[in-house]
């Protein structure tokens, strides 16, 4: 898997809609930006909390089926968490996903995501569970 097929496989997606965008992927480390516009606005004019939550559970998604026999299994989120700690009127954001535990069932990512002058905006965890094709 490479950026071009990541990009493909998000077209007509939820990454497509928010203009999340991969732009590093290594074994067991993920990076993206979002966009801090109106898509991923609430009505105050802020960042979302749950558009970060999208972009971070992509990040570990996307990680996660970095690292599994992609012929045989898939990746789904199991579970999800955020602290909101910054606010964001515009400009990018950007994640970076890291595994912290890889199972045979089961993955914990780490997801931090940070404005443009590098402020600690989110902080995540993600589990990942890994299935069987059926």
């Amino acid at each position: 898997m490479n950026l071009t097929n990541l990009k493909e496989m998000g077209k007509g997606t939820l990454l497509e809609a928010l203009g999340i965008e991969i732009t590093e992927l290594g074994e067991g480390r993920v990076v993206a930006t979002m966009p801090v516009d109106h898509r991923t606005h609430q009505p105050f004019g802020l960042l979302h909390g749950g558009a970060s939550v999208a972009l971070a559970e992509t990040v570990a998604s996307i990680g996660a089926y970095a690292l599994i026999d992609q012929e045989t299994e898939n990746v789904v989120g199991l579970e999800i968490n955020a602290n909101h700690v910054c606010a964001v009127r515009n400009g990018t954001v950007t994640a970076t996903g890291t595994v912290l535990h890889r199972g045979k069932t089961t993955m914990v990512w780490d997801i931090k995501i940070v404005d443009e002058q590098q402020r600690l905006v989110c902080v995540s965890r993600c589990t990942i569970a890994v299935i069987k094709k059926s």
